[in-house]
């Protein structure tokens, strides 16, 4: 589904309470301002929602680590999904706290964080950010990955930020032009390069901090051949094996260092993607079985047994809730 963008008028403290309280569920919100106000812009693209929001100081908590995200209006579509949150600075200040790290934002900085687990979010006095929500599902990381980058700022001058950044504060200054029909494409390809900034942090965290194993040079090249070639209906470990020039064993063993193996590897990929092709309302025309044999996979009763237990619902019942 894709809605067109909503600007509220100016909200004072407890109209601004009560249309984030049921937006997003499980937060508690406080503000020492007493005349605060606030706007918000709000763009809702598939299971992706955009909110621009222009706010006096206030304060953001998330206590409930039972919650599992936000719940999508209307009618609470999203709801049981977990859901991964970013958020970009775009002027004034923000603090982060999630899983025992804190961190400043400043303009050009943004940090990723999950409604699964206890976050708060202080803002100490006027600001703009945007925030950014989308399912857990689009992070191809492992759980401790997620853990080990959350509230950890990307800064726009700085490595793999100088690229994601720009992105989402394009994002934040078109909201009206990602209504069209390419809107969604783009906001998935922005998140994609996200997903690079997060494994290269997770990567680099992962070897000086937690002493845990890091993806290897195999693992990765694994990874982007198969990636590559998801249509291929016989792509396996063998074949993959084969391309790298690697035995099948040692292969198993560099996706077992990573809690990976490589066929759930491969399902998961190609169901991702199938995810991705059934919110694109560019391809409404197309059937489930002809976006599914896309990405090499042609039984359609496995297609969808896989979906539901991934997603939680049928591929034709996730596109006709997000198209209706």
């Amino acid at each position: 589904m894709t809605t067109g963008v909503e600007t509220t008028r100016s909200h004072d403290f407890m109209q601004w309470t009560d249309l984030i309280t049921r937006n997003f569920s499980g937060i508690r919100v406080s503000s020492p301002s007493p005349g605060f106000t606030a706007q918000a812009r709000h763009l809702h693209l598939g299971d992706v929602e955009l909110f621009d929001m222009l706010t006096d100081a206030h304060t953001v908590g998330h206590p409930d680590v039972t919650a599992v995200g936000p719940v999508h209006p209307p009618g609470g579509e999203g709801r049981g999904t977990p859901m991964c949150k970013l958020s970009l600075q775009l002027e004034g200040r923000c603090v982060l706290t999630q899983d025992g790290r804190t961190c400043e934002l400043h303009p050009g900085d943004l940090a990723l964080y999950t409604g699964e687990r206890e976050y708060s979010l202080e803002f100490p006095g006027r600001q703009r950010s945007l925030v950014v929500f989308f399912p857990r599902s689009y992070i191809q990381l492992r759980d401790d990955e997620i853990e080990a980058v959350t509230a950890t700022p990307i800064s726009h001058d700085k490595g793999l930020g100088k690229v994601a950044v720009p992105l989402f504060r394009q994002l934040a200054g078109n909201l009206d032009e990602l209504r069209g029909a390419h809107g969604q494409s783009l906001i998935r390809s922005s998140l994609d390069v996200l997903v690079t900034v997060l494994a290269d942090h997770a990567q680099r965290g992962g070897s000086t901090t937690t002493g845990e194993a890091t993806p290897s040079a195999v693992f990765h090249r694994a990874v982007n051949f198969i990636d590559a070639n998801l249509a291929d209906p016989e792509l396996s470990p063998g074949t993959v094996a084969r391309e790298l020039y690697v035995s099948v064993r040692s292969l198993h063993t560099h996706f077992a260092e990573q809690e990976l193996t490589v066929a759930s590897y491969i399902r998961s990929r190609r169901l991702s993607a199938i995810h991705s092709d059934l919110a694109d309302p560019q391809l409404r025309g197309e059937t489930v079985q002809a976006i599914s044999a896309r990405h090499g996979l042609f039984d359609a009763s496995h297609v969808s047994k896989a979906f539901r237990s991934e997603y939680g619902e049928s591929p034709r019942a996730y596109r006709t809730r997000l198209h209706r």
